[in-house]
């Protein structure tokens, strides 16, 4: 199986609290893996280690590793603002910026020196199954969008910028039914061409839409492989309470 990310022995520290605790997983190259756990069981913390997000947090410690295409994303010589190109991230509260819908689009592309944007717009607004929606409004502010629209731009804006990877923290918990349905059907379209990574609270979600799952509890890495045999034959008794309601 190839892995196009893989973390070794990565620990984390919110100052004295050891968040995570010796995390040595491999994410399969354009699968969808999904994260789960309690709150507070580290799978939010970890998936922004995958994008260095939390080098945003003064009182963060990290050791250990995450290689991605085999290389040290922790090394000195990364270029972090490359990084998160290459590796996008969705938040769980849609963030459109406060312009057009067409200039939320060209905004990274543009940052990055690409003067012609037009197909770049349509093309990511059609990769995130939003153009046929608002084709006749990319004047119009983004946040006059609903929340499920909003949250499509926002995936949208970061398949502009041509990702390898696209994290995903918990994209869907801000948004009805109908809205959690539209994003996860555009993220089994994505499947086969992005590696993504999703952290969910809803276990039946991680069901439908991943193909690998990992548990996570207090820090540490339980349990972690394919989702059909997670759900189904949990190795631990840990995980199997999660995932039946009896914990969590």
């Amino acid at each position: 199986m190839s892995f196009k990310i893989e973390s070794r022995k990565l620990n984390l520290w919110y100052g004295d609290n050891h968040a995570l605790k010796d995390i040595s997983i491999g994410i399969p190259e354009n699968q969808i893996t999904a994260l789960i756990g309690p709150s507070g069981c580290g799978k939010s913390t970890f998936i922004r280690c995958l994008n260095r997000m939390n080098d945003l947090v003064d009182i963060v410690r990290i050791e250990g590793e995450v290689l991605y295409n085999d290389i040290n994303i922790y090394d000195k010589e990364t270029d972090v603002v490359e990084l998160r190109k290459s590796i996008g991230m969705v938040f769980q509260k849609p963030n459109p910026f406060p312009m057009s819908i067409y200039d939320n689009i060209a905004y990274g592309p543009r940052i990055h020196g690409v003067k012609n944007v037009d197909r770049i717009v349509e093309g990511s607004l059609k990769d995130a199954a939003l153009w046929e929606e608002v084709s006749d409004r990319l004047d119009k502010p983004a946040m006059g969008l609903s929340g499920g629209q909003q949250q499509r731009l926002c995936i949208a804006r970061t398949l502009a910028m041509k990702p390898d990877v696209i994290l995903f923290d918990e994209p869907c918990s801000a948004l009805d039914p109908v809205s959690t349905a539209k994003i996860e059907e555009l993220m089994d379209e994505l499947r086969g061409s992005y590696t993504q990574v999703i952290v969910t609270h809803n276990m039946q979600q991680a069901a439908r839409v991943s193909d690998f799952t990992a548990y996570f509890l207090l820090g540490e890495l339980v349990e972690f492989g394919e989702t059909k045999e997670i759900f189904e034959k949990p190795k631990e008794k840990s995980t199997e309470d999660y995932i039946t309601g009896r914990f969590g």
